[in-house]
């Protein structure tokens, strides 16, 4: 990509803007802990919620999406649109439990839902698994597409990429916490939009490309534009679209898309005004996430099989480029390297301020879980508040520095969120039923997370040294990759159920305190519910209070129909099917009026 002068006054512009905003909320954010992890826990839904979008626009996101349209087509997309399923039962069923335990992090959870040494043991194992190991290897993730990035569009090699995105990132961080975050979010929320817009409509202009009808006619990309697989191929069609909707939204943890919530979707949820603030902060990222945001992604992925059909092109292409990166996220930069002058510039700033996005809000998650959930909870709970954000700070370089190690030893971007996935496979259902089911315990959750990794690493490395040690022949007992994910969930939910039943339940005086504190009630608290009427306690819960969960299911239908209408729709106007188009549209709107009618959030202001 060669620079203009205009185009490096616009970089220069937004790393101004960047510090800008650190230094401005720098004062506020070294007040307390509150202040420097959760914002004062003031932030009105609008900016939480584009906040989220902007953080899941990480640098590795169209990256993602490139690999899989490559290769799985449009529908191979189902591997992440299923999550819309678990983003919205957490919009109307798990917000206000959140907001309403005030929390610092979601992982102080443990504690009031659970009792004793087993409690803080998976407070502090939860937090080391969570908030050190999985942030990290995400961080690494997203720091690998932009050291992708950067090597096709300005020749920069990993390290040189890794000290200066990830340098900057970090101090920004350090200054501002989360305030600093979500101002920051919402400008780079524009700019990266904008960006993502521009790089489609200037991809379209190339003359190999053609504009959109001949791009959608190409031999290359006619049979990878439906919404849907085809039944012809059982192994694709059971992959990306039976397993994600049937299985894996709601058994895998994956950040950003947690059952029941979690990471920095609870920490946004937890810095809300109030309840109603944390739903519709989560309600807009949905909607935002899954149906404005997919489609220039997405042609510029399908323009990208005419350009480099092949990895052998963009190889060819690129042949100072590391040959273990050569995948076909790769395509995604390599179209970049088209753009026009001034335009070039505006698409790097988005993807840089793409990638700030996430790597500050992960950063800012992993710090606030290190220094509440471990380091003061364990060794310094006399910390004062000025030392906690100092160790705030702290903990947010080291952080950076240790995804920064791990990025230059990745490949891709699809495999690490495979690898992800199957780390987190057969957790999902435990997180959801967690809140309604009183007699999960720690040892529970214990068992879970200790099995579903077991099982990873089994399926990633213990498997294929086994079959390569003993002779065997390559095919010997390999699953695919979505069987292996079903395997795992159906191991790991056994184990945890088995391991429920077989150790004794959480004492009551902590079930109760937990009611108290979130106003959880249903047919699996009934029996503690009424043991505290006996004792003249009523647990904090209003006369006829009732249990949201079959509302929220509801809520939740409509939620899908309504945004999957609006996705799909997009498709179909860019598909040249506006009758299809407006139908969907049609749909979309009455789901969301029905949705306006049933949903009941609390009164609050």
């Amino acid at each position: 990509m060669n620079l203009t002068t205009l185009d490096y006054a616009l970089v220069v512009l937004f790393f101004t803007a960047a510090f800008g905003i650190g230094f401005w909320t720098m004062y506020r954010a070294g007040k307390n802990s509150s202040e420097f992890f959760l914002a004062g826990r003031s932030m009105p839904w609008w900016l939480l919620g584009i906040s989220l979008v902007a953080t899941t626009f990480a640098a590795d996101t169209p990256n993602l999406v490139t690999d899989i349209v490559r290769r799985n087509g449009v529908a191979g997309n189902w591997e992440w649109w299923a999550f819309l399923l678990t983003g919205l039962t957490t919009v109307f069923i798990y917000a206000g439990l959140w907001r309403r335990l005030g929390l610092m992090t979601d992982i102080e959870f443990y504690e009031i839902r659970y009792a004793g040494k087993s409690g803080a043991f998976l407070r502090g194992f939860r937090t080391l698994f969570i908030g050190l190991i999985a942030n990290t290897v995400i961080m690494a993730s997203v720091t690998l597409a932009i050291i992708k990035i950067l090597g096709v569009l300005l020749g920069s090699d990993p390290y040189t990429t890794v000290f200066l995105a990830g340098g900057i990132t970090m101090i920004f961080s350090m200054l501002g916490g989360l305030s600093a975050v979500l101002w920051a979010d919402f400008v780079m929320f524009i700019i990266a939009m904008l960006g993502s817009a521009a790089a489609a409509y200037f991809v379209l202009q190339l003359p190999q490309v053609g504009g959109l009808q001949n791009l959608l006619a190409h031999p290359n990309v006619a049979d990878k534009l439906a919404f849907f697989p085809s039944l012809n191929n059982w192994d694709v069609f059971v992959t990306v679209l039976i397993i994600p909707l049937t299985i894996q939204w709601w058994s895998v943890w994956y950040p950003g898309s947690e059952p029941g919530g979690g990471s920095y979707v609870a920490q946004r949820m937890l810095a809300a005004k109030n309840e109603n603030h944390a739903a519709g902060a989560t309600l807009f990222f949905n909607i935002c996430h899954y149906a404005v945001r997919p489609w220039p992604w997405i042609i510029v992925a399908l323009a990208s099989l005419v350009v480099f059909p092949t990895v052998d092109s963009l190889r060819e292409a690129f042949p100072n480029l590391p040959e273990r990166m050569m995948q076909h996220d790769m395509a995604y930069p390599a179209m970049l390297t088209f753009l026009p002058p001034g335009w070039a510039g505006l698409v790097l700033v988005s993807l840089f301020a793409a990638y700030m996005s996430t790597i500050a809000t992960h950063l800012s998650l992993g710090s606030s879980y290190m220094v509440n959930d471990f380091h003061c909870r364990f060794f310094k709970p006399e910390a004062t508040e000025k030392q906690r954000v100092f160790y705030g700070r702290l903990w947010t370089m080291l952080l950076m520095i240790f995804a920064g190690v791990l990025a230059v030893q990745l490949t891709s971007a699809l495999d690490s969120f495979r690898i992800i996935l199957q780390i987190g496979a057969g957790t999902g259902l435990l997180f959801l039923l967690r809140w309604f089911w009183q007699r999960i315990n720690a040892w529970s959750e214990i068992a879970a997370m200790t099995a579903s990794f077991c099982i990873a690493m089994y399926f990633q490395f213990g498997h294929p040294a086994a079959v390569t040690a003993l002779a065997l022949p390559p095919e010997t007992f390999i699953l695919s990759g979505s069987m292996q994910l079903v395997a795992g969930v159906c191991i790991t939910t056994v184990i945890w159920i088995i391991v429920t039943f077989l150790t004794p339940p959480t004492d009551e005086k902590t079930l109760r305190e937990f009611v108290r504190r979130s106003h959880v009630c249903g047919p699996g608290w009934n029996d503690i519910i009424r043991r505290a009427a006996a004792d003249g306690d009523d647990l904090g819960l209003a006369a006829g209070e009732r249990w949201n969960v079959p509302a929220g299911i509801l809520c939740t239908v409509l939620g899908c129909i309504g945004i999957y209408g609006l996705l799909f729709a997009g498709g179909l106007f860019l598909y040249a099917q506006p009758v299809s188009a407006a139908v969907l549209c049609t749909v979309s709107a009455a789901a969301f009026v029905l949705l306006y009618f049933v949903y009941s959030p609390p009164n609050l202001r």
